[in-house]
């Protein structure tokens, strides 16, 4: 039973006292006035005095609405102290317990809005083992969140820093009104230049909008569902592929994109020596660049470099641990790589924290990820 309730029964129970001591007295030849006053003296203790003379019934009467009305007033009294104190004391200690768990991320994702759009994006997220921190004004809806979550304004600087922004690695604004996520965009790129943002539009002409405050992703959902619907339509069988490359595990292999940091040992490698097995699809040589689907296997890889690739999950692995292996060079990679046998997520990466591999979960088929300039 929740504190509520039990101050809720107390309290119903403290009412029916009275009224049975009041109806009690007037039986007893009390007026309604007299018999409510002796009810109320006799419950809350104070004993002023008795209104007339007591005779052997009311006496009995007396000491049984003592007994019952006592009781049942400082379980009242009980219940909605403890309301009060645990409620505070747990809400706080909560929030403190929550705040000690935020601060020990770093690298995370800050996704604002449990609705719709950001349970999804949430669950995808878990899916691709990112550690999340959710931010909704509704605290009841945050009760089925399972990531970190705090209450409050996802527009305010304060919440946002309570969320870890200066560390986060990347902002999701998912709030249901684009000048919400205007606002969140503008605050999350003021508190981390470096931070990667993505954001919500509801409407067209928002989108440019959200680029110019500093969105590197600008999304709409109502646009990608239709775009999807569409491919089904006229590419069943490829849209079909697409799901089940990218968001199922019935297939050995996946689609993965790996960031080439300077310094790692893939720079001036062409694209028929690298590791792993994984097959490169495209190339992007910078943010702002197109991808690059034609390549020639001598293509050298560049530091900046974004490389699309398909392969199984120990290809993919491989492949980046080619690329963090440093001085290591390729052929310790290959050898590391083949000794460990394992098909754990590859070590991050650089560019901020970029994970090395970004698993195919990320992404979704016609979503036009293409990145809006203005920035």
């Amino acid at each position: 039973m929740t504190g509520a309730r039990r101050v809720a029964l107390a309290a119903a129970a403290v009412v029916t006292v009275l009224l049975g001591g009041t109806v009690g007295y007037r039986l007893l030849g009390f007026g309604w006035l007299e018999a409510a006053y002796q009810t109320v003296t006799t419950v809350t203790t104070v004993g002023f005095r008795e209104v007339r003379d007591f005779g052997p019934a009311e006496m009995a009467f007396t000491i049984a609405l003592i007994l019952v009305g006592v009781g049942t007033v400082l379980y009242t009294i009980t219940a909605m102290v403890g309301l009060v104190i645990e409620g505070d004391l747990l809400e706080l200690v909560g929030r403190r317990r929550m705040d000690r768990k935020i601060s020990t991320l770093s690298g995370h994702v800050v996704l604002c809005g449990w609705g719709r759009v950001g349970q999804a994006v949430g669950d995808e997220l878990a899916g691709a083992g990112r550690s999340v921190v959710m931010i909704d004004i509704d605290a009841e809806r945050l009760s089925s969140c399972p990531f970190p979550a705090l209450s409050g304004d996802a527009t305010s600087d304060d919440v946002l820093r309570r969320a870890g922004i200066e560390r986060a690695a990347v902002l999701v604004a998912a709030l249901a009104s684009d000048a919400d996520n205007l606002f969140v965009t503008l605050s999350g790129r003021a508190l981390n230049p470096g931070l990667f943002i993505v954001a919500r539009a509801r409407q067209d002409a928002s989108v440019d909008k959200l680029a110019r405050a500093g969105a590197d992703r600008v999304v709409n959902p109502q646009r990608i569902g239709g775009a999807r619907m569409a491919a089904f339509v006229v590419h069943p069988n490829v849209a079909e592929f697409l799901d089940v490359v990218m968001h199922e595990h019935s297939l050995e292999f996946r689609l993965g994109e790996v960031y080439v940091p300077p310094g790692s040992a893939l720079v001036g490698a062409a694209i028929e020596d690298l590791v792993g097995g994984a097959r490169v699809l495209a190339r992007r040589c910078g943010p702002q660049a197109l991808f690059q689907t034609s390549l020639d296997p001598s293509t050298a890889v560049e530091a900046g470099d974004v490389l699309i690739a398909v392969g199984t999950d120990d290809a993919l692995a491989a492949l980046a641990l080619a690329v963090s292996a440093g001085g290591a060079g390729l052929a310790g990679a290959r050898r590391e790589t083949a000794g460990s046998g394992t098909t754990s997520a590859p070590p991050p990466g650089g560019d901020g924290g970029r994970p090395a591999v970004e698993g195919s979960r990320w992404a979704l088929p016609g979503s036009g990820r293409r990145r809006h300039a203005g920035r």
